[in-house]
């Protein structure tokens, strides 16, 4: 609100109308720079209690967690080395893991606090690309809505007594079954620890994407005979063709196929051409921004597209192999014309190129997998030989599961570190059949929507406070370790599991196991 004063040529400017009316309570206030009276001494009637409630227990806790650093595995030195500085960061190999991905990183840590995930270049499965939800990790670390104890029957409990009531209800199983549902494991010392808990307990383990690849790797079975998701290389490929896969954004592994793809389209005075890019999607996804080509379709008829495709490419190569028959009047929403130009740069770069669908329809995946003989992909572009164990979830055994919760016949159900009560597309009715039974067990570091259901709550450590290892490629390891001394009372949830079976060891020594064993071999 400012008023020009003429004579002066300056602008005069109030912060309001009860300054600009001279209002009696705003004069009174304006003499005092602060609206509370301040106490001169630094004594305060606050307690410690009521700061630590301010500040939030979260941020006190890291700060006494990184105080102390375990030396359980570890040997103090007692002359500090010349090269270790306080004032300087430590970095520390890791693996980031959530949910059903997992990712190579270099953690940052200050004053024994990690604060920043990078890349680790040396990784041969994410060259060490990341995304922002590695990036992000780190707050989830210092998240204050962590679990800080055991719950038992939603009160706050201790270790002994839930492993005392665990032990007690496993043994009253009866004939009826005991499963353990979680999102793709790729940790084969955690793979161990379960197989050792299904030798005591028979028990059921089912595995879930939050986003499905059922079709896929049931089509990739019946052709292939390995349900595993094959490697693709996009630096190889001079032609792509996506049909409604977000391969750049949300795939699997998408960080790595940023960084392939990336690399093709680049010119430069030695690299005249860049690769080319048919994106079919219906809503606008990463790929389908980057895409040469970008054809808005409905989801419903991507497989008649695909179905087309083949078809063309089948006529064009000339082949003998049958065609797909559907629907032709179905035909007259198909851009024939962006097909037929995406076909004849696919078979101009024949072995050089990638057709892939993001359809959970293992029919659509079959086609797709017979476009990519046709173009003889597989050896170039597509290798089985090195193939992704990060997504392993099966369709069918969820849906057997939810079947067996309805009826009535599943005593246990332990949730590892998975929530399908918000992300599995069946949550209302894993939820309404959850109250009929006994033990219901989450190892959910926080409450969410399926552990505020359970009875027993084993709130599992944070991945950047946790030893693991993890193979999200065959034959391709990487390893995670604690960067800071665990901030609540938490615990694995392998060691959970080997609580539950009294066993002698701890999860730490079965990864020793494992490591030996792999040497030898």
């Amino acid at each position: 609100m400012p008023l020009l004063n003429m004579s002066e040529g300056k602008k005069t400017y109030w912060k309001g109308i009860e300054q600009l009316k001279n209002d009696p309570a705003f004069v009174k206030n304006a003499q005092n720079e602060f609206p509370e009276f301040l106490p001169i001494q630094g004594s305060s009637d606050n307690s410690r209690r009521d700061f630590l409630k301010m500040m939030g227990f979260g941020l006190a806790a890291v700060s006494a967690a990184a105080c102390e650093a375990p030396v359980k595995y570890a040997i103090p030195y007692v002359d500090k080395p010349v090269d270790v500085d306080a004032s300087l960061p430590n970095f520390y190999a890791s693996t980031f893991s959530m949910g059903s991905d997992c990712c190579s990183v270099l953690v940052k840590t200050r004053e024994g606090r990690p604060i920043k995930l990078d890349g680790n270049k040396y990784s041969k499965v994410s060259l060490g690309s990341t995304s922002s939800q590695v990036e992000s990790s780190v707050l989830t670390l210092y998240d204050k809505q962590r679990l800080k104890y055991p719950t038992l029957n939603n009160k706050e409990s201790n270790w002994r007594a839930v492993d005392n009531f665990v032990k007690d209800e496993l043994t009253k199983k009866g004939s009826k079954k005991i499963y353990v549902v979680s999102h793709s494991i790729n940790s084969p010392s955690t793979l161990d620890v379960i197989n050792r808990f299904n030798k005591k307990f028979d028990i059921i383990h089912v595995e879930y994407d939050t986003s499905s690849y059922s079709g896929m790797l049931d089509a990739n079975e019946d052709s292939f005979g390995i349900r595993k998701l094959p490697y693709y290389d996009f630096s190889k490929a001079k032609t792509v063709v996506s049909f409604g896969y977000d391969f750049l954004g949300s795939s699997f592994n998408h960080t790595l196929f940023n960084k392939q793809f990336t690399s093709q389209r680049v010119v430069n005075r030695d690299k005249r051409e860049m690769s080319r890019l048919y994106t079919f999607e219906s809503n606008l996804s990463l790929t389908g921004a980057n895409s040469d080509h970008r054809i808005p379709i409905k989801t419903s008829h991507s497989k008649i597209y695909i179905a087309e495709l083949w078809n063309i490419l089948n006529s064009k190569i000339g082949t003998s192999r049958d065609y797909i028959n559907y629907n032709k009047s179905r035909k007259d929403f198909i851009n024939l014309e962006i097909l037929n130009k995406a076909a004849d740069d696919l078979i101009k770069n024949i072995s050089s190129s990638i057709v892939i669908s993001g359809s959970n329809d293992k029919d659509v995946q079959s086609v797709v997998i017979m476009i990519n003989e046709l173009l003889r992909n597989y050896g170039n572009t597509i290798d089985l030989n090195k193939c992704y164990n990060t997504r392993r979830g099966d369709d069918s055994k969820m849906v057997e599961f939810i079947s067996d919760l309805e009826k009535k016949s599943v005593h246990g159900v332990i949730f590892l570190n998975s929530n399908p009560v918000y992300d599995h597309y069946l949550s209302s009715k894993i939820r309404d059949a959850l109250d009929d039974v006994p033990l219901k067990i989450s190892t959910s570091d926080r409450i969410d929507e399926t552990s505020v259901l359970c009875n027993v709550i084993a709130p599992d450590s944070h991945f950047l406070e946790s030893w693991n290892d993890y193979e999200p490629m065959d034959n391709h390891y990487s390893f995670s370790q604690p960067t800071i001394r665990r901030i609540f009372d938490t615990r694995q949830s392998q060691d959970s599991f080997l609580k539950w079976i009294d066993s002698k060891e701890n999860y730490f020594s079965i990864e020793d196991q494992l490591e030996r064993k792999a040497k030898i071999n």
